[in-house]
């Protein structure tokens, strides 16, 4: 599979490009830092803004960020799991300082797009719904925890 990421960071110059790739996304990954509470507050405002869009089957991954950081958290476990409970969200602690939980936040993400492709939600025939069928391809895949390539191959791209 491949995945094309945008990190905008909050930047307001980017909204307008970002609403774009909104339109052609199956997935997006929010995120807030766990030590700046304003970064917690303005999450209504992003997810707002993504749902309004994006396609409606569109899933969303939170994820509070800099989890090595916890003894300066101004954002609580707790207060996360709330918030991706009440809209919908999935939900995870990471830290891409020292990558703990940064794949499995990608492979959970990508997974339950693909149950939404399974259970008929998501129709692959229609782009809209962020999904491009590509041709079996001998292009390299995201590499290893260890920085290694994985081997090539796979059956989208």
């Amino acid at each position: 599979a491949e995945y094309t990421l945008f990190f905008q960071a909050g930047q307001e110059s980017f909204r307008s490009i970002t609403r774009s790739y909104y339109r052609g996304a199956a997935g997006a990954l929010l995120v807030y830092d766990i030590t700046r509470r304003e970064t917690f507050n303005h999450l209504t405002s992003w997810l707002e803004e993504a749902r309004q869009h994006a396609n409606a089957n569109m899933t969303v991954m939170l994820i509070g960020n800099k989890c090595d950081l916890s003894h300066r958290r101004a954002v609580s476990t707790e207060e996360g799991e709330q918030f991706a409970r009440e809209h919908g969200l999935i939900f995870m602690e990471a830290s891409a300082k020292t990558a703990q939980n940064v794949e499995e936040a990608f492979l959970s993400t990508a997974s339950k797009i693909y149950k939404k492709i399974q259970d008929g939600v998501i129709d692959i025939s229609n782009e809209s719904y962020g999904i491009k069928i590509g041709h079996l391809s001998q292009a390299s895949s995201f590499g290893g925890r260890d920085g290694s390539a994985s081997q090539p191959g796979g059956c989208c791209s």
